[in-house]
């Protein structure tokens, strides 16, 4: 998915721009969750266990490649859905929600397959409500750092406003049909789906040059 997302962004942007995203994305988001590991700031007190290798520290190395992956189609499907209302400080927050929308399907599956443990029980599936407002507060940095590295274009960019729309409609289908958990099926899809429903509604409706 990282590898995807990576090609869609450098098609756009080019592997300087794209590199440079990553540089920073990259090491931030793996401080962010080795801090957030040891302290419980900002999503509350989690571990990680030994099944995902390697790690960095105490962090899996996938883990920074996760964020990266699904922040551009976030930020590119956020944009998309603001249309001509699309402005810097609206992308990033709406962007920061469409990418902890995806953490209501990964973070149950997560904990669902042992790759990671809550020290409270939250009402979610066993995840705290502490852990979206940290997703909420990192995806806002995260968006920060897109709009410096990565300006959109006029027009989103149709690849990863897809691909966020694919995973969504997959992680849907997923917990509903074959891991067995109509809840979040239902909680993750009506997050997630209205972002790629509204921005595809957009773009049909937008006249041949328009904005």
């Amino acid at each position: 998915m990282a590898a995807l997302t990576g090609a869609n962004a450098m098609r756009r942007w080019g592997a300087r721009r794209v590199g440079a995203a990553v540089a920073v994305i990259g090491p931030g988001t793996w401080a962010i969750e080795a801090i957030g590991s040891r302290t419980g700031i900002p999503f509350g007190r989690y571990r990680y266990t030994d099944v995902l290798r390697p790690t960095l520290g105490s962090v899996p190395a996938i883990v920074p490649a996760a964020w990266f992956a699904m922040a551009v189609p976030a930020r590119e499907v956020a944009h998309a859905t603001l249309g001509r209302h699309s402005t810097p400080i609206r992308r990033v927050v709406l962007g920061a929600a469409a990418l902890t929308a995806w953490d209501l399907f990964l973070d149950p599956q997560m904990v669902g397959e042992g790759y990671w443990r809550w020290s409270r029980v939250g009402r979610y599936r066993g995840i705290p409500a502490t852990n979206f407002l940290g997703w909420l507060v990192a995806g806002t940095a995260v968006m920060g750092v897109l709009e410096r590295a990565l300006p959109p274009a006029a027009e989103p960019d149709p690849a990863l406003v897809a691909e966020y729309g694919f995973i969504g409609v997959m992680e849907t289908v997923g917990f509903a049909r074959y891991f067995g958990d109509p809840l979040v099926a239902a909680v993750g899809g009506a997050a997630m789906l209205p972002f790629p429903v509204v921005a595809a509604a957009r773009s049909w409706r937008r006249p041949p040059g328009g904005a």
